[in-house]
């Protein structure tokens, strides 16, 4: 099969590589399209160390069933379409049987474990239990969103969004749509995104939510406006000192501050902020496998707006070229499916 393999920062190519063949209790997907993520992009430049030398890369993947191992269940049928949950728990730790395979401390994720040839290839081998299948009429591609949507509820999710909140997402990248996307999900109308690509903002407003510029100024004014008043919820899917000031600043005393982008390991945060306005500061990563799964069904329902979400399809071949191109800064797009042409 063709793979994308990872050789080094700003070094992905297009290679030949052993079929994979599926072992008791796991699927064969034949791969249709795999968006790439940011954190892959990330690993193909260096900045998160996450990704090795040798490394097939994707975790936000669509496919259809090639064939079963032995002992796979009978709501599994070859042909069906399929998304996959790329967190693997170990199946037996407390945190698995509960249904939280992101706790657990055994957990590896497709795409992330160097040792598992993952979705930037034609064909993937996965754990049955990960594989969730689509209704054969939703368009397939959207099976390769089900995974960052996922990630924005479960966001949402960790920040209690409720219907009176007033909700500010810092970042109109893809994880900042899923995140507006999922708390309009839970109900609340009053729904912002602060966002500096003017692309990204219009297509923010394409969904149907209040996009504002924080070059325009002051931006606990500017989100008061768009909001009615200050935050009481902030979902960051940036992840910097400088966005997480910003949550603080544009929202009110005792407001719940989600982080879930991871723009940089490491950042500072006031202390005063937090402590003295008692502000709730909550890390969010992936999901618990029902999240992933009431995502799936939730796309199959064809909500409004995910014709927004993809904005550009490559060849397989071209793969690399689009990776260099979005870490040179030359693409304008928020998600790009590389489709294997199957």
């Amino acid at each position: 099969m063709r793979a994308l393999v990872f050789h080094g920062p700003d070094d992905l190519r297009v290679e030949e590589a052993p079929d994979p063949v599926p072992a008791a209790g796991e699927v064969l997907l034949e791969i249709v399209a795999t968006g790439i993520c940011g954190s892959d992009l990330h690993g193909y430049t260096g900045e998160n160390g996450r990704r090795h030398p040798g490394q097939i890369m994707g975790h936000e993947t669509v496919g259809r069933i090639a064939a079963l191992g032995e002992a796979v269940g009978e709501d599994l049928t070859v042909g069906a379409p399929a998304t996959v949950n790329p967190v693997i728990g170990c199946g037996a730790c407390p945190q698995c049987g509960a249904g939280s395979e992101q706790h657990c401390a055994r957990r590896r994720v497709i795409g992330v474990d160097p040792a598992l040839s993952s979705a930037f290839a034609e064909y993937m081998t996965v754990p049955a239990r990960n594989v969730v299948p689509l209704p054969p009429e939703v368009p397939i591609e959207y099976g390769a969103l089900v995974e960052p949507l996922a990630v924005g509820y479960h966001a949402a999710v960790r920040g209690r969004t409720a219907p009176e909140d007033r909700v500010l997402v810092v970042g109109g990248g893809p994880i900042g749509q899923a995140c507006a996307l999922a708390a309009r999900r839970l109900g609340a109308a009053r729904v912002a995104v602060s966002e500096l690509s003017a692309g990204r903002r219009d297509l923010v407003t394409a969904l149907g939510f209040a996009a504002v510029d924080p070059s325009r100024g002051d931006l606990a004014e500017l989100v008061g406006e768009a909001l009615g008043g200050p935050a009481t919820v902030v979902i960051d899917a940036v992840g910097s000192s400088g966005s997480l000031a910003g949550a603080f600043a544009a929202s009110e005393r005792a407001a719940r501050v989600v982080l879930v982008g991871m723009g940089a390991p490491d950042v500072s945060l006031s202390a005063y902020a937090i402590s003295t306005d008692e502000r709730s500061v909550i890390g969010s990563f992936c999901y618990p496998s029902e999240e992933f799964r009431r995502t799936a069904e939730w796309v199959a329902t064809l909500p409004a707006g995910l014709e927004h979400l993809i904005d550009d399809r490559v060849a397989f071949d071209a793969g690399p070229k689009a990776f260099a191109e979005l870490a040179a800064g030359g693409l304008d797009a928020s998600k790009i499916l590389v489709l294997t042409g199957r």
